[in-house]
């Protein structure tokens, strides 16, 4: 009970240090700059892609965050060890893979004009656990990054999301005037949707995640475009369905660059099995490659294109509690990294 109480209070001081931070200040003087640290991480429970996060007393009721905190040069020495110190104590969890994703300095997306209050840059971590590790939780809770992201799950054929919600609102928003505060880019609207959903023609692709959501986000179509008081999120009114689970701060564009970057990853190096246990069927390591890229995958292929790139080899023993025929068991062949350079699950989807 009090470590209990210890970790909620300690994450209501994070929550107020990192909150003062996005604030109007009234000070005249110029703002400086703090490091945040935010972690993305991902694991595969029951054939699901999951994400850690946390929500604080502080928090609105719905308001999902990752593990996050400042980033202390007297206290960490470098900035990865600073992030496995906040994800420890505020989940219990201990990293294993861990890679830095990207620099997020976007000041807009927290601060009005004039804001003279620290500038927060943010770096954002990609880390992957197998499912033992993934249950040693003292705080946080999982959730499939599809809540975030429904329109990434393409595991049943193209998500119903696309064409009931989100390419009429698109297709309307390419054809509005472009608002005062609107970006300039070098890619006409409609062509940038048709980049980055597929359509008119255009192939998806799935590791576009963080485009789509930008777009989504430019267009008005997320709740943080509103939250944020972007002028297109005022467009809309108040009718507009919520498109996937928003998240505090800019959490849900780390996480699109997490979602991306695993996606791109796995086909060129083996990173897959860092969410695998020791030992595992064929048939659960591709529900594992399925739910992390959101497509069908054929099964016959990928089992020839897994074995056939060396990256498996048989561990002589057989699983029983498969509902069906014993099936046999695998492990990753770690030799692969040193017999090619990119030993990846180069798969390709099915697509329906």
């Amino acid at each position: 009970m009090v470590a209990d109480m210890n970790f909620k209070r300690r994450i209501r001081e994070v929550d107020s240090d990192v909150e003062a931070t996005h604030h109007v200040a009234t000070r005249s003087e110029p703002a400086g700059v703090e490091i945040g640290l935010n972690a993305a991480i991902v694991a595969v429970i029951d054939d699901e892609p999951v994400v850690l996060v946390i929500r604080s007393e502080a928090e609105p009721v719905g308001v999902d965050g990752l593990p996050f905190g400042p980033f202390s040069p007297v206290a960490h020495r470098t900035l990865e060890s600073g992030l496995r110190a906040w994800v420890e104590e505020q989940t219990g969890l201990g990293l294993g893979y861990v890679e830095q994703l990207y620099t997020f300095g976007d000041r807009g997306r927290h601060a009005e004009p004039g804001d003279a209050s620290p500038h927060v840059v943010s770096i954002g971590y990609l880390a992957l656990t197998e499912t033992g590790h993934a249950h040693d939780l003292a705080h946080g809770s999982w959730r499939s990054w599809y809540q975030y992201f429904p329109w990434e799950d393409w595991r049943r054929g193209r998500p119903e999301i696309l064409a009931a919600e989100i390419e009429p609102r698109l297709k309307q928003w390419a054809q509005s005037p472009a608002s005062r505060t609107a970006p300039q880019r070098p890619v006409p609207k409609e062509d940038r949707i048709r980049i980055c959903f597929g359509i008119d023609g255009g192939a998806w692709d799935e590791e576009k995640v963080l485009d789509r959501f930008e777009l989504l986000y430019e267009a008005g179509l997320i709740e943080e475009a509103r939250r944020d008081g972007r002028d297109a999120g005022a467009l809309w009114g108040s009718g507009l369905p919520r498109l996937g689970a928003p998240m505090k701060f800019d959490h849900r564009r780390v996480l699109a660059t997490a979602i991306g970057r695993v996606r791109a990853k796995i086909k060129y190096r083996p990173v897959i099995f860092e969410l695998m246990p020791d030992d595992f069927t064929l048939f659960e390591l591709q529900k594992t490659v399925e739910a992390i890229l959101g497509p069908h995958l054929h099964k016959q292929n990928f089992r020839r294109l897994v074995e056939s790139a060396g990256l498996v080899e048989p561990t002589g023993e057989v699983k029983t509690q498969t509902g069906g025929r014993p099936a046999k068991l695998f492990r990753f062949r770690r030799e692969v990294v040193l017999e090619r350079p990119a030993p990846g699950v180069r798969v390709k989807a099915v697509r329906t």
